[in-house]
């Protein structure tokens, strides 16, 4: 293994370096947002194929969202602490053990269990955008972590057909298999070709906090996610959003008091800070909505009225042109945030996706339609991911880049289980009859999308009062960057 400041060798030698840099990290981060859709297709198939009733297959889902919530936090204070590239090799070896088990399993508690440790491999988006804060010269900066955004928009997109054409013709476990390979062609990448990063926060690790967090995450998103299938109004649902409540007070009491805390509320209370991480989540909510919708309408009978009858894979296939769109507006999200600020790009985002939306609650009779409701969508969020990084690191400590980004990180993640439990409900309270079953409405559908573009123009309401600030705030690079000092003119290329 090469030191993490010696020059890359083979191939990657005569390229620049930033730009290796770029395209490893961006990869990584479509392999890891992969995981959301994996086993998407699996679903209606995993009942028969572990033996095991319905409502405990959806534990497949629910386990990766959990570890993926606990972990992103925990993870970005350890880069701190530890070095970002460390932890980012920690959680693709994670996602590459969990895939193994995965593909072993014959049965769901070593599939769950599989599930939960690809979902702790969620930090590495953030963690990528840390180390392209700390490695990157400031005009190459704002393009790459727009790339780094999107690319939890591009795995997404792009992993439902791919895991539906996988399913259909091979036995299910080749996509466990294939992400383990995919996560280990990312490990050897990162250990080969990403150097470590000079910042350190330094302190101590605050485990109290830590577990504080898990707890309220846990309990909070338990709720949420199984909530419909308990009932809301059970006790064990609403036991659990107490414990959420009485649990974040406490570890926010606790934050506010220790000196090396995992979450530094008194900078995450920041009025950019604070007002970029709530839009996040509101914003978070709106993306899912599509996500939610489309492939249903698409997929419902054509004797519905409003269904289009498409398999599974040719919904993934409409769906997939929005994660090229989200890659595509990398670039002009930087090109707006070097101009007018990351403030306004957020903004436009916003705007871009209410208006999508807008035209999906008209326009959904025909695939063309919807494609046409997904680009929209699709444009809108690349817009927004792009800027989020840019707020959020503009006003922290280099130090405390990785934390303030797993925090932003999970706001979105919050935003978008609350998205599926509130259109969870929606779609199963509004049905119409079907033969012998019942299935959502096409008011139910178009209330969904009315929800996703009043959550877009929300989190417009909320941005429009971030500070106005140009990105040039964010603190430049240490001078001794490892990319920096072996080809600064290089980093100058793209």
């Amino acid at each position: 293994m090469s030191s993490p400041s010696a020059p890359a060798t083979g191939p990657a030698a005569g390229r620049s370096p930033a730009t290796v840099l770029v395209a490893v990290l961006a990869f990584a981060g479509i392999v890891v947002s992969l995981m959301q859709t994996l086993v998407i297709p699996l679903i209606p198939q995993l009942p028969q194929l572990l033996n095991a009733a319905p409502a405990d297959t959806t534990w497949a889902i629910t386990a990766t969202l959990l570890a993926g919530a606990v972990a992103t936090p925990t993870v970005g204070r350890l880069a701190d602490m530890l070095g970002k590239r460390r932890m980012l090799m920690v959680c693709l070896i994670v996602l590459v053990a969990g895939s193994v088990i995965a593909a072993l399993s014959t049965t769901l508690v070593p599939l769950v269990i599989g599930r939960a440790l690809q979902g702790l491999a969620a930090g590495v988006v953030p963690l990528g955008i840390s180390l392209m804060r700390d490695q990157l010269p400031p005009e190459r900066l704002g393009s790459a972590t727009a790339l780094m955004s999107a690319s939890l928009g591009v795995g997404g997109a792009l992993g439902l057909p791919i895991a539906s054409l996988v399913a259909q013709y091979a036995d299910w476990h080749v996509l466990f298999w294939a992400a383990g390979g995919m996560g280990a062609i990312a490990t050897v990448l990162v250990v080969t070709l990403i150097p470590e990063s000079p910042q350190r926060a330094g302190g101590r690790f605050d485990l109290v906090g830590a577990v504080g967090l898990s707890v309220t995450l846990v309990c909070l998103l338990l709720a949420i996610s199984k909530g419909g299938t308990w009932g809301w109004a059970s006790g064990l649902t609403l036991g659990l959003f107490a414990v959420a409540v009485v649990a974040l007070a406490t570890w926010g009491w606790w934050e506010l008091r220790t000196p090396h805390p995992l979450v530094d509320l008194r900078i995450s209370r920041r009025r950019q800070v604070l007002l970029t991480n709530t839009a996040s989540a509101v914003f978070g909510f709106s993306m899912f909505a599509m996500s939610l919708v489309l492939p249903q309408l698409l997929q419902l009978p054509t004797a519905t009225g409003y269904g289009l009858g498409q398999s599974i894979f040719a919904a993934g296939l409409v769906l997939a042109p929005g994660g090229l769109v989200m890659m595509a507006m990398s670039p002009v999200s930087a090109r707006i945030t070097a101009g007018p600020g990351p403030r306004t790009t957020l903004m436009l985002g916003a705007l871009v996706v209410a208006v999508g939306y807008g035209l999906g609650v008209v326009l959904h009779a025909t695939i063309w339609q919807l494609l046409l409701m997904s680009v929209f969508i699709s444009a809108g969020i690349g817009l927004a991911y792009g800027a989020m990084p840019a707020l959020v690191m503009a006003a922290v400590p280099v130090t405390q880049t990785a934390a303030a980004n797993s925090l932003n990180n999970l706001m979105r993640a919050l935003g978008t289980s609350i998205a599926s439990a509130v259109a969870g409900v929606v779609l199963a309270q509004m049905t119409v009859p079907f033969g012998p079953a019942a299935v959502p409405s096409e008011n139910a559908f178009r209330v969904v999308l009315g929800l996703g573009a009043g959550a877009a123009l929300v989190a417009l309401a909320i941005a429009s009062f971030i500070p106005r600030r140009r990105p040039a705030a964010v603190p430049a690079p240490a001078p001794t960057s490892p990319l920096q000092e072996r080809d600064d003119s290089a980093l100058l290329l793209v």
